[in-house]
């Protein structure tokens, strides 16, 4: 036996077809009290309806689906019966339902959450509501109007309106434009963002610090690109979360993490979308976060907030009234998070992909068959999924402009150069890498060195799965350098060397920049630079070392506290650092021993010796120069200057022969000599009295000493 047809049968079961029902319902309310007064001021009706034609119109149209017998007090019933019905038929989600499930309103309640609304429908009932509210001018509804729409409705023990209209403000659905004024007086407004939610037409950005993402954005939990072992934890998820027996999930990953593909995979596991918060955007909006709550229970929204924390840092869970879902909070891997829902938590940790999981991003994200030397760019780039899939959309732009198909290692490379620029300029300068081995003019041991480092980068992420057991499974891919010597030596073009053989970026951070004066701001700023070079897997040089990696000292007063503090944070940062990190000093004897142990490779920089200082001469002075080989082999001999200095020098020559056209010769390089003797404070030995050539009369141990100081 079939049921009985209802009167809204016509009308779409979707959430546009329920707000239309439920708009005409409060309309049908509103009319109502709009009858009582106008009978108690002797008028009626249909006077009113002369007045304001278009209320005739909604009433006719609602009359042709009602009894003809039914009376406006038993109206009331009628409605609530009626809508429960209707929803009854519709499994779909319907956004007022849910909301009032979530936030626990009855009938009356909601039916004023749209009765507030009607004037962002249609303009005309903001006149109606202000001659109801006489000789208030208002165009939007008093709490005292809506609860006297509604207090024929109110269940037992709801006697004024502000009973019915507290669980709205309560759950942060209805806003309040005047709250110095008398409560009865509060203009009640709907926030905009839930009126698109309710009519089902919710923005892909309601607000700066929202994004919205559907089901169908992210992948279903068995396509996650994972290690098999975590997927198939992460698999038991949706089932806690549904039933209720874990309401907050904390995933935790390095910057370019999948967190918020592995959050959508869950979501659309429980049916439900992804509103993905910015944290600390939204803690910056006054009231914005009593909006989200509201928000995710009318758009079926799994609420998604990442937050970035520094060493120590804690974050509070934002006020989610209204909302009885799950919540999934993603985090880096420092700091923590203040919530009453610790008891029914789960922490997962996202791994690091490893080349497998790698070589499936890129065959995912561009195709197997458009991607040429796969393996070499799968053992280049060990990014994240998330950074991937940026490269992947930047080295896919840079084919197209050589109008190509496939893409190659140069092309994602291009890609990696805009997307480090982008995440690093903020935080770090890029340094242009280049050269060989063979341009670099070291001793012997100093050589064998960078050679050694060379090989412990190339083989960084191997290492580890050849290691004995001893070494534990979590041994570190992270490469921890430390070269020491005199400025100018050549520690940063062996730095720049290193980054051009690797085919990585060189970013370089000023640690005297870094450091700050204000308790806790100097560890933020370590956290931020080496959070994101870590993930982008650049190598990141730390100039001027000696700033943070000094020896500590006794604790004799409230900043030598502070500063062991720094020191301490940066010494236990770097010893699980994952990528390639490279620290300069001049003060080799200043650096703390604890640092040096923790160091994989420490490389001794010497200034150069008579035959490497010729050697560097060869190499800076043009092809064409003229410069005697007499004259080169006094300068080795006599004038006892670093790398650097020597470089500088060649280059002054070069412009004083390109000014007056011609080769460079003796006299050019002779005044450039000078001119860098005389920046350094002293007398260029190449001035000294005959017979002084084998000796360089204490200069080459000024120089030295000045370059170390």
């Amino acid at each position: 036996m079939t049921a009985p047809a209802g009167p809204f049968d016509h009308v779409p079961r979707t959430a546009g077809g329920h707000f239309v029902l439920n708009v005409y319902a409060a309309i049908y309310r509103l009319l109502n009290q709009t009858r009582r007064l106008a009978e108690l001021s002797g008028s009626s009706l249909d006077a009113v309806f002369e007045r304001f034609p278009f209320l005739g119109e909604y009433f006719d149209e609602m009359r042709a689906h009602m009894p003809d017998d039914l009376t406006w007090d038993a109206a009331t019933a009628w409605w609530a019966a009626q809508l429960d019905g209707w929803e009854r038929a519709c499994p779909d989600h319907l956004p007022l339902r849910a909301l009032a499930e979530q936030a626990g309103l009855p009938f009356t309640t909601r039916l004023a959450f749209m009765a507030i609304g009607l004037v962002e429908e249609d303009s005309r009932f903001g006149t109606l509501v202000a001659e109801l509210q006489a000789p208030l001018p208002h165009r939007r509804p008093t709490l005292e109007l809506v609860g006297q729409m509604m207090m024929d409705e109110a269940p037992v023990g709801a006697v004024d309106p502000w009973t019915i209209c507290r669980p709205l403000l309560a759950a942060g659905i209805v806003e309040v434009q005047n709250e110095v004024a008398p409560r009865s007086e509060w203009l009640l407004r709907v926030p905009s963002m839930l009126w698109d939610a309710v009519r089902g037409q919710l923005a892909a950005a309601p607000a700066p610090w929202c994004r919205v993402h559907a089901p169908a954005d992210f992948p279903e939990l068995e396509r996650l690109v994972l290690p098999e072992a975590f997927r198939a934890r992460l698999a038991q998820a949706p089932a806690l979360l549904r039933n209720g027996r874990a309401r907050l999930l904390v995933l935790r990953g390095a910057p370019g993490s999948d967190a918020l593909q592995v959050a959508g995979a869950l979501a659309r596991a429980l049916g439900a979308g992804v509103a993905a918060v910015d944290g600390a955007s939204l803690a910056e909006v006054p009231g914005g976060a009593r909006l989200l709550g509201p928000l995710c229970a009318l758009a079926n929204l799994v609420p998604v907030i990442d937050r970035d924390l520094a060493p120590g840092e804690t974050a509070a869970l934002p006020p989610l009234a209204g909302y009885g879902g799950p919540i999934v909070v993603t985090l880096g891997e420092e700091g923590g998070l203040a919530s009453g829902l610790a008891e029914s938590a789960l922490a997962l940790s996202l791994p690091a992909p490893g080349p497998a999981e790698r070589r499936r991003h890129w065959c995912e994200a561009i195709g197997e068959d458009r991607i040429v030397d796969l393996p070499q760019i799968v053992g280049a780039f060990q990014l994240g999924g998330g950074y991937i899939r940026r490269l992947a959309h930047g080295a896919l732009a840079q084919a197209a402009l050589d109008r190509r198909e496939a893409v190659t290692g140069a092309d994602v490379r291009e890609a990696s150069r805009t997307l480090n620029r982008q995440l690093l300029d903020t935080l770090a300068s890029p340094i242009s890498a280049g050269g060989g081995w063979d341009d670099l003019v070291a001793v012997p041991g100093t050589r064998e060195k960078l050679l050694d480092l060379h090989r412990r980068c190339r083989h960084r992420e191997t290492l580890g799965r050849r290691l004995g057991p001893a070494f534990g499974a979590n041994a570190p891919r992270g490469v921890r350098a430390l070269f020491t010597g005199a400025s100018g030596t050549g520690k940063t073009l062996a730095a720049r060397i290193l980054a051009s053989i690797l085919g990585m970026d060189l970013f370089r951070v000023d640690l005297a920049a870094v450091v700050n004066k204000y308790i806790g701001e100097t560890e933020k700023n370590l956290h931020q630079v080496l959070s994101r070079a870590e993930a982008l897997d650049v190598v990141l040089l730390l100039d001027e070392g000696d700033a943070l990696l000094g020896q500590r000292t006794e604790v004799k007063s409230a900043n030598d506290r502070y500063a062991n503090l720094e020191t301490n944070y940066l010494l236990q940062r770097l010893e699980h650092y994952q990528g390639i990190v490279v620290v300069t000093t001049n003060l080799g004897d200043a650096i703390d021993s604890a640092f040096q142990r923790r160091m994989d490779v420490v490389v001794p920089f010497y200034p150069p010796q008579p035959e490497e200082r010729l050697h560097i001469l060869r190499l800076h002075l043009p092809p064409d120069h003229q410069v005697g080989p007499a004259l080169l082999e006094r300068i080795a001999l006599r004038c006892a200057l670093t790398g650097s200095q020597i470089r500088n020098a060649a280059l002054s020559a070069t412009l004083l022969a390109l000014e007056r056209e011609a080769p460079v010769g003796d006299a050019h390089l002779e005044a450039a000599l000078r001119s860098e003797y005389r920046k350094a404070g002293g007398i260029c030995p190449l001035d000294g009295r005959p017979g002084t050539e084998e000796r360089d009369g204490g200069m080459g141990s000024f120089v030295a000493a000045f370059a170390r100081s």
